[in-house]
This record gives structure tokens, C-alpha cells and sequence, in this order.
């Protein structure tokens, strides 16, 4: 995990995910709110399995001036950074989880457990997606209907090697796995940014960087906060279309990138659509943490 002020959601994250992995590194940087109360009250609790570590540079976020001219091996740069929290792990395999990541615990365990047995990751990178949650200005919770997926191949259970490691891009990271072939798995998180006060972009410095592509992407989600009811998760089918076609007309001339997307929504219909909506809704209520998720708006406002 990298961390800045992950406070809002970050024990639900590690709360939800910590019982299905060996460990879980927390590195957090620039934090001003209570992430590192919360961390080490944390690694009290649950000792060896979670291990917490202070960045102590300044690093610039993804978007900014900063990053896009720091170079990759100066400790403020963000690949450093990332470089650094992936070293810190200690077994064979490992993944990205973020602050805003809450489990589905039993598509995460089937996951894992496809990974230990060797169904998944073994030349491959088993790449996985969440839904994202939000809220529409009326306060009803749901899921993002003009961004609802997570994950489109960046996140994913991978085999650690002296070869995959993060490399500078003027974007954002990129992660450099050659001879890992990606594959999509399954959704397994709900991803809660977009629930945040400020729809999870306070961490882009967008005051300071007001040309950063997130700031021309929070202005398109602040200005389409329509949401979709997990009982009429069929309306966001139609997401699917577009890159399945394109995978199947293309196929093996395309980046794997388009392979990924076209499974990860061919696999929304199949599975996600295909359950029992209600359980699927349920799967959110996993602590009493989060029952505030499904408050109204200003009740929400006031437990934050």
C-alpha cells in the first residue's frame, strides 16, 4: 500500500483484505490527517502482518509539473516510491491495494486461492477490477454509472521478479512486467474514492497543478454524478460493447491491454450482472465502520 491521507477508508481497507493475505506493507508519505495514527494502531493489533513505513520525501503526485520532469531515481519522484514499497515485500507474489479498496471477501479468496494452486499467475498477471461506488446529488448511493469499473490492467496478483518493477511515464507510474502476460480474473473490491468529501482528488494537488489531466477528470465526474442501483446493474452492460468489439475484430494486433478490458466486461455481465443482486449489495455491509456508506448525505458528513 502506498498512502497520503487515507483516512477516510483506510481500516475498512486493511480490515477487509488483511485476513486473505501472508502481509500487507503500508507506506505512507505527505499524510496530515490521522493515517499514521491509524496504521500503527493497526500494527498493534495484527503485529508481522501488517508493516508500516514512513516515506519521509516529499513525493509529487501523478499529473503534476513534478513528476512529470523529476527523474525516476530522485527520492521525491513517484516510481521511487513506488519502487520502495514494492522492495519492502517479502513473498513470492504481491499486488497494488489502495486505501479506497474494500473486499468482496469471497471473489478475493477465490482469487488468491486461484494464485496459490497455480490456476493463475504463474506466467500471468491475474488482473482484477472493482465497481465503483458513489453518490448522486441526491445523496442516493450506487454505482458510478459514467465510470463503474476499477481496474483496466494496472491492478493486478503478480510474480515478483528482478523484472517487474515501476518505470517513470510523464503520466503516472508504469509497471514493467516482460514475459507476464495479462489476464483478467474477476471483480473482487467495491473502490470508495468517489465517496470522498472531494470525489478522492485532493491527493493530485490540483491548485497547484490545475492543467493535470485529473483536474479535467474530476470536472467531467462532478459534472455526471448519475448513479445505477445494484438492482438495475444491467443498464451498464452496454460499457462492455465498445472494447469487445474491437478485441474481437482486432484481436491479436491490439496492446493485451484491450484483451483485459474486453474480459473484465464480458466477465461484469457473466458474473456480477448474473448473481443475486441483493447478496452482491450485501457483500458491502462488512464492518460497522461502514455502515455510514448507506446514511443520507448529511448524516454521512457529520461521522466524517
Amino acid at each position: 500500500m502506498r498512502i497520503r491521507n487515507g483516512a477516510f477508508s483506510l481500516e475498512a481497507a486493511i480490515r477487509s483484505h488483511i485476513g486473505h493475505f501472508d502481509e500487507i506493507v503500508a507506506l505512507y508519505n505527505r499524510c496530515t490527517d490521522e493515517t499514521p495514527e491509524i496504521l500503527h494502531r493497526l500494527a498493534c493489533e495484527y503485529g508481522p502482518k501488517l508493516r508500516v513505513f514512513h516515506y519521509l520525501p516529499e513525493v509529487f503526485p501523478p499529473g503534476s509539473d513534478g513528476h512529470r520532469t523529476e527523474p525516476p531515481d530522485s527520492p521525491r519522484s513517484l516510481v521511487a516510491y513506488y519502487n520502495c514499497a514494492l522492495s519492502l515485500t517479502r513473498f513470492s507474489h504481491a499486488t497494488k491495494l489502495d486505501d479506497d479498496h474494500l473486499a468482496m471477501d469471497d471473489a478475493l479468496a477465490t482469487l488468491l486461492s486461484d494464485v496459490k494452486r497455480g490456476r493463475a499467475a504463474r506466467r500471468n498477471l491475474a488482473c482484477y477490477s472493482g465497481l465503483n461506488l458513489s453518490r448522486d446529488r441526491s445523496g442516493r448511493l450506487g454505482i458510478l454509472a459514467r465510470e463503474p469499473f476499477s481496474g483496466s490492467g494496472d491492478i493486478s496478483v503478480f510474480p515478483v521478479q528482478p523484472t517487474t518493477y515501476f518505470v517513470h511515464d510523464p503520466r503516472f507510474e508504469r509497471f514493467q512486467h516482460p514475459g507476464l502476460r495479462p489476464t483478467f480474473h474477476s471483480f473482487t473490491y467495491w473502490h470508495l474514492k468517489y465517496l470522498k468529501p472531494d470525489m478522492g482528488f485532493a491527493n493530485y494537488d490540483l491548485v497547484l497543478n490545475p492543467k493535470s489531466r485529473y483536474a479535467r477528470r474530476q470536472k467531467r465526474l462532478l459534472a455526471g454524478q448519475a448513479v445505477v442501483s445494484p438492482n438495475d446493474l444491467d443498464a451498464l452492460h452496454p460499457f462492455a460493447t465498445l472494447y469487445n468489439r474491437i478485441a474481437t475484430s482486432a484481436g491479436p494486433l491490439l496492446p493485451a491491454r484491450y484483451g483485459v478490458l474486453a474480459a473484465r466486461n464480458a466477465a461484469f455481465h457473466d458474473s456480477v450482472v448474473s448473481r443475486a443482486q441483493d447478496d452482491l449489495w450485501r457483500s458491502l455491509d462488512h464492518s460497522a465502520l461502514f455502515q455510514r456508506l448507506m446514511m443520507p448525505v448529511s448524516e454521512t458528513e457529520a461521522v466524517v
